[in-house]
């Protein structure tokens, strides 16, 4: 039969706890010190995260492509202004040296007949003809045949004159037949202008 027993005490002594004994806290302490240098080896050799060499790469390329971001806006600005500057020449072009098709036709003949009488030289028969300009919606070109009659210097000062118009009026080709009385002189010019479409809607 077993018997129960306790195991005799020296009297004053009390149980103490295991966690109190040096030996374990010098362990506990060692321990410790062994996960902070292992976390410290993981942060130097780039366990946890990207090295000082990749973030550093990472910067400049970050960098450049900034750079070539500034660049490519610099270049679309300068772009859209020149877009805009030749837009607003073109518009001021067509403003001086075109003329609406309503007022065309009596406004050429008559400076070229004005432009003929300051030279002296007589104007005769004309043809006049008009076509689209292919790949627009609301440009034509006038094609003007007019016989003219006067001298040789008459008819250079007849086309010194017309080369110094306003408006935009382009000799394509000049026959000239001199006449047996004097210095006269029979002159075809083949003369182009351009024409645009009123679009204002004025009547």
């Amino acid at each position: 039969m077993l018997r129960s027993f306790k195991a005799a005490l020296p009297s004053g002594a009390a149980l103490s706890s295991p966690w109190k004994e040096p030996r374990i806290l010098v362990r506990i302490g060692l321990g410790l010190l062994l996960a902070a240098n292992l976390v410290a080896a993981g942060f130097a050799f780039n366990v946890f995260g990207p090295s000082p060499e990749a973030l550093n790469q990472r910067v400049i390329a970050a960098q450049a492509q900034l750079r070539s971001e500034q660049a490519r806006l610099v270049r679309s600005r300068a772009l859209a202004a020149n877009m805009g500057k030749g837009k607003a020449e073109s518009d001021s072009f067509l403003a001086n040296y075109f003329t609406t098709r309503r007022n065309t036709f009596s406004t050429i003949l008559t400076e070229i007949r004005e432009t003929a009488t300051t030279a002296g030289i007589k104007t005769d028969e004309a043809t006049i003809g008009l076509d689209p300009i292919k790949g627009t919606d609301d440009l034509s070109m006038m094609t003007l045949s007019i016989n003219f009659e006067g001298s040789f210097a008459q008819l250079v000062k007849f086309v010194n004159l017309i080369d110094r118009s306003p408006r935009f009026i382009i000799i394509e080709s000049m026959q000239a037949a001199p006449q047996p009385k004097g210095d006269v002189v029979n002159t075809n010019l083949k003369m182009h202008v351009f024409v645009k479409e009123d679009t204002s809607g004025a009547l």
